[in-house]
Formats: C-alpha cells, structure tokens, sequence
C-alpha cells in the first residue's frame, strides 16, 4: 500500500511541471502573432473534424432508430384499466382512513381501533 502511495506521489511530481505548461500565456513560442494564428487555425480544425466526427457518429445512430419498427413506448394506461381500478380504490380507502382519523381526533373513540 505504501509502495503504490509513493509511486502514485512520484507520478504526479514528474507530470505537475508539463501539465503546467500545457496554457501558460507566457509560452515563449507563443508570443509572435504568427505562431498564434497557426495554434487558432490548428484548433479550430481539430474542432471541425471532430464535429464531422459527431455528426457522422450521429447520422449513423439515427439511421438506426428509424429502421428498428420493433421498439414501441410502454402504455401505462392498459386497455383493462386496472390501474385505474386499484388507483381509485387506493383513494377511497384513503379518504376512509382520514375520515376515521379526523373523527377519533374528534373524541369519537369507536373509529380509534380500526
């Protein structure tokens, strides 16, 4: 355990120094507006390619959604509407039980025990 904790803190010493170069604004070879300009356009090709990338990946998911006629969205209202029916019946078993609440609190001691 030690061992692999000192290798992990070794690691992250040795790579701290070149992740912090990686955006430095004070880059040495990034301060002629030339070298600027080629990094932008360098950057803003890796983006379009990578957008072509996504939308091709995308096209091909599509495609595939529109050919699978399998799949159809769960119905949660059934022809039989038995949830329906347990539904309603939940409501009035509820109503009940608030009713014989409300009239225990009330000092009617009859509707205590049920």
């Amino acid at each position: 355990m030690k061992i692999a904790l000192l290798l992990g803190m070794a690691l992250a010493t040795v790579a701290l120094p070149s992740l912090a170069l990686a955006d430095d604004p004070n880059d040495p070879t990034m301060r002629s507006s030339a070298a600027r300009a080629r990094d932008r356009e360098a950057i803003r090709q890796l983006n379009l390619r990578e957008a072509a990338r996504v939308r091709e990946r995308d096209a091909r998911y599509a495609e595939g959604w529109s050919n699978s006629q399998s799949y159809s969205a769960p119905r949660y209202e059934s022809s039989d509407s038995s949830y329906a029916r347990s539904r309603a019946q939940y409501e009035r078993e509820l109503a009940a039980w608030r009713h014989a609440v409300r009239a225990c609190q009330a000092g009617d001691y009859d509707y205590c025990a049920r």
